[in-house]
């Protein structure tokens, strides 16, 4: 697979990571020995870039991730977030206080069963606490050696530029996908600016890209994707109208429409990393093969301007979950 550059890190991994979102039933029942086999096959055809959270399955993602790559440790590029948690009453709350960031590190490293994490994140920011105090206790990791770089997800640009002065950052992680562009701007420019890797995720639009959702129907109960309201079944109907574009470039080239949404998001930048979560092989193999996929100018041009936001119906989360993000 082509390799891309974690910021200005000097890290290469490959240019379509892994993101394991998916892989502890958020959006149907998965199974660990089925995870487990992924994440080896992805290894095998080249994917190095892995991406977890200690909230993701309440710890359950990084423990499977630390068996995955109980073997492989060295020739992975591990990120893994914090800051997000649940309450005993199970309302998620954030927690970005200095104290904290050091208990939840070590948390995740006893989870992931490794000694280092290659990147690590801020999973959102806490209004309460200076974004200096936060990220100078990050930095605090980085010298006791439980952590090689930091990242932020889901920031601001003012918010990005005061993290990365406290101490360096190699990445921001936002979505980022046809659908989700509100970072492609000021955002990416930012990390332009200051060589910062821009990391997509849900860059397949949680799914609806891969055009096999056509109705609230096609998700199954539980699915969390019920409650975004782009999937609703006021929005949907029109946003999959947006469909077709992405149809027709997809049997130009012969592929699936999903390997064309990543193509573009590829296309978009060098300094995107896209890490698409699946909880199949057959898709896991789709993704890594969009990044050979060339799309024409005409054709990027086009699928931007069908996708542009005002075409897309319906804010990307509940409106509980908007409050936490880019402040």
């Amino acid at each position: 697979m082509n390799q891309r550059s974690v910021g200005s890190t000097g890290e290469m991994v490959g240019a379509v990571g892994l993101g394991g979102l998916a892989l502890s039933s958020t959006y149907h029942p998965t199974n660990d020995d089925d995870a487990l086999a992924l994440m080896h096959s992805a290894f095998d055809i080249g994917v190095t870039h892995l991406d977890t959270a200690d909230v993701y399955g309440k710890g359950h993602n990084e423990r499977l991730f630390g068996r995955a790559i109980m073997a492989r440790r060295d020739s992975v590029y591990l990120a893994t977030k914090f800051g997000q948690l649940f309450t005993a009453e199970g309302q998620r709350i954030v927690n970005g206080r200095p104290d904290y960031v050091v208990a939840a590190c070590d948390a995740s490293l006893e989870r992931l069963a490794c000694d280092r994490i290659d990147l690590y994140y801020l999973h959102r920011v806490d209004p309460d606490v200076p974004i200096e105090e936060t990220v100078g206790a990050m930095a605090g990791l980085v010298s006791a050696g439980k952590v090689r770089h930091l990242g932020i997800t889901e920031a601001a640009p003012a918010t990005v530029r005061r993290a990365h002065a406290t101490h360096p950052l190699a990445a921001v992680q936002v979505e980022y996908s046809l659908w989700t562009r509100f970072s492609e701007d000021e955002l990416l420019a930012l990390c332009d600016e200051l060589d910062i890797g821009f990391v997509a995720y849900s860059p397949l639009g949680r799914g609806f890209l891969s055009g096999t959702i056509k109705d609230v129907g096609d998700l199954s109960e539980g699915d969390r994707r019920h409650a975004h309201p782009r999937f609703s079944g006021e929005n949907i109907a029109r946003n999959v109208e947006l469909l077709q574009a992405l149809q027709d470039v997809a049997v130009a080239h012969g592929v699936a429409p999903a390997q064309v949404a990543l193509a573009w998001v590829l296309a978009s930048s060098e300094r995107i990393l896209p890490i698409p979560s699946t909880s199949t092989v057959a898709h896991l193999e789709e993704n890594v093969a969009a990044a050979e996929i060339e799309l024409t100018a005409g054709e990027i041009e086009t699928l931007g301007a069908v996708f542009g936001p005002e075409a897309v119906t319906g804010d990307r989360y509940p409106a509980g979950a908007l409050q936490k993000v880019q402040l």
